[in-house]
């Protein structure tokens, strides 16, 4: 909303710009100097909107066309093929390090982690490249095509070279590992690409809709990232334990050939934002120019007007970024407990009975749980929660949707800890059943591996609460020419979470005396994997009250597309109404979204 202005050219106030104010905004932009607005005191409600900024939002400035349609159409299902890609890959990555590579369980855990922590490092290059040297779209198209070549590597990994090509000789071990490791750096550089930038792509295009329309658009971008998680955990990872994952990787690389084909069919229909310079070095000038021969710190000495290099724009966005990292670094436990599903719940799923009558599950399928509460969930939310929570005033923040989110994994983790004792229990007391996965054989519980659904429901349930709104919040409180950067790194914070779980099981190993005591141990009926489980738990709900303190004091930027379609408004033709909704006189009402502070 502007600001009620001391002068005519103060321009907005910077309490008004950082906070996530007021009705959700659908129209065009339409400035005037809105002091004479306080000497209006004939209707109360009126004075109070002037108090609170003075605007309401006035009508979309974008339609909804079947252009629009089709592009947005286009960059979902781009979407949902390169998260089955990417999915095909993690799916059974552990049972393909322990049957195929040799490696222990440990050993298989810790590459899982440190594959898919780098893959969510890699965004902050990736949307470094995108804001400062190539674009969004060249730099998803680039990032694809160094993804299709890592795809080519890995089926290289898993071929049975004298069944296909005949000969006397295979691949050895070791030239299996230069193929499947060689392979995974080029797709964690592939996918850190993509995945950058393709979201901020996608709401570049319906931001001149409004806010609604960039929440449902990430809403409906997760949905499709579950739709093709569902096919990669259930179809292709089946594929890899009954039929082979030469087989199994041959999927993914078809089916990220299919997502560059479908993302270049609407290029000429994209709308697209200007390259500016090195933003990660302008970041940083301005950060020293605050600073540097100053007995007074300000962000003013960087300003152009105060005699130093950078526009008042560029200034405010670097605020902006440094502004949620404290955000981002709170999210980073989250991460490390749901990348627990791909390591330790994995591990906790071979060692349960897969069978169901006489066919086998895949031990990866229970995270098809996961994604169908994700999917569920998601249009319910989209559709009927949150407009009802609206329409009362009581739409929550971002902040509080992803406290939420957190408390959701902390009750996974809670679960899978009891369901592993009860799983060690049952072996103890009624022995165990062997069964064959790949060509590794488990000794495993009578209790059927659907008891863990509730472990990935809860995981599934926190995402649609912190993972989308995480999104979401990074997208809004960055200025357009920095998206990118704000968008990579909170996509890092899923990577450093990876990394911590590795560290943590590095630490809880560090005082292993043997098998039996160990936290992580290489044989899970043998230890104390419970103790791991109920440890993430515990950090999760510590890390959850320092993430209320910090979520409280945290003021909201309002998102650049809705400052652009702020208009003034004569307080005597809007009423407040108890509820907190805005109408004028033409009886257009408009619910409330922002406030001051998140009030976590």
């Amino acid at each position: 909303m502007a600001s009620v202005q001391n002068d005519s050219n103060r321009g907005i106030s910077e309490s008004d710009s950082d906070s996530e104010t007021k009705p959700l905004l659908l129209g065009s932009p339409v400035r005037q100097d809105t002091s004479n607005m306080y000497e209006k005191e004939k209707d109360a409600a009126a004075v109070e909107v002037a108090e609170n900024g003075g605007t309401v939002p006035s009508k979309p400035k974008g339609k909804i066309t079947g252009q629009r349609l089709f592009v947005v159409a286009s960059i979902l299902v781009t979407e949902l093929c390169e998260r089955l890609t990417y999915y095909s890959v993690v799916a059974n990555m552990v049972l393909f390090c322990t049957s195929e590579l040799g490696y222990t369980s440990e050993q298989a855990s810790v590459v899982t982690l440190v594959f898919s922590g780098t893959v969510y490092l890699i965004p902050v290059i990736g949307g470094y490249v995108a804001d400062s040297l190539a674009g969004k779209y060249n730099t998803i198209l680039g990032s694809g095509l160094i993804y299709v070549l890592g795809l080519f590597l890995l089926p290289a990994s898993a071929v049975d070279y004298r069944k296909w090509f005949g000969g006397e000789e295979d691949l050895s071990i070791d030239a299996r590992k230069g193929y499947f490791f060689s392979g995974l750096v080029l797709v964690a550089i592939g996918t850190g690409g993509i995945k950058a930038n393709v979201g901020p792509f996608g709401a570049q295009q319906v931001d001149d809709l409004g806010a609604d329309a960039v929440q449902s658009f990430f809403n409906w971008f997760y949905w499709f990232i579950n739709a093709g998680a569902v096919v990669a955990y259930s179809g292709v990872a089946y594929v890899q334990q009954e039929v082979g994952f030469d087989f199994g990787f041959l999927i993914p690389l078809i089916s990220m050939i299919i997502a560059l084909i479908i993302f270049m069919v609407a290029k000429a229909k994209y709308k697209h934002t200007p390259t500016g310079g090195s933003i990660l070095t302008s970041s940083f000038n301005v950060c020293c120019q605050s600073i540097n021969g100053c007995n007074n710190p300000s962000w003013k000495h960087a300003q152009q007007e105060h005699g130093g290099s950078y526009s008042k724009e560029m200034v405010e966005g670097v605020k902006a970024v440094l502004r949620v990292l404290p955000v981002f670094l709170l999210v980073i436990i989250y991460w490390a407990v749901y990348s627990q599903m791909s390591t330790s719940l994995f591990l906790q799923s071979e060692r349960m009975n897969i069978s169901v009558g006489d066919a086998k599950l895949p031990a990866a399928m229970l995270n098809i749980f996961n994604t169908l509460i994700i999917l569920i969930l998601i249009p319910i939310m989209d559709r009927i929660v949150y407009p009802l929570l609206a329409r009362y005033g009581k739409s929550p923040t971002h902040l509080q949707r992803i406290g939420i989110g957190m408390i959701l994994a902390a009750l996974a983790m809670l679960y899978a800890g009891m369901m592993e004792i009860i799983r060690k229990n049952d072996i103890r007391d009624n022995g165990y059943i062997t069964q064959s996965l790949s060509k590794d054989e488990f000794n495993a519980s009578h209790l059927s591996m659907f008891a863990q659904i509730p472990e990935f429901a809860f995981i599934g349930s926190s995402e649609v609460f912190a993972s989308i709104s995480g999104l979401e919040f990074a997208y809004t409180q960055a200025p357009q020419f920095m998206q990118g950067l704000i968008m990579g790194l909170f996509l890092m914070t899923s990577g450093l979470g990876s990394y911590v779980a590795s560290l943590i099981v590095a630490i809880v190993g560090a005082w292993r005396k043997d098998d039996a005591s160990d936290w992580f141990p290489k044989e899970p009926n043998n230890g104390h994997l419970e103790y791991l489980l109920f440890l993430l738990a515990a950090l999760t709900f510590i890390n959850l009250f320092i993430f209320v303190i910090v979520a409280r004091w945290y003021k909201y930027k309002k998102p650049d597309f809705e400052q652009e379609r702020d208009i003034p408004v004569d307080p005597e033709n809007v009423h407040v109404y108890e509820n907190g909704t805005y109408q004028d006189n033409e009886k257009k009402s408009w619910p409330p979204e922002y406030s001051e502070t998140s009030k976590l």
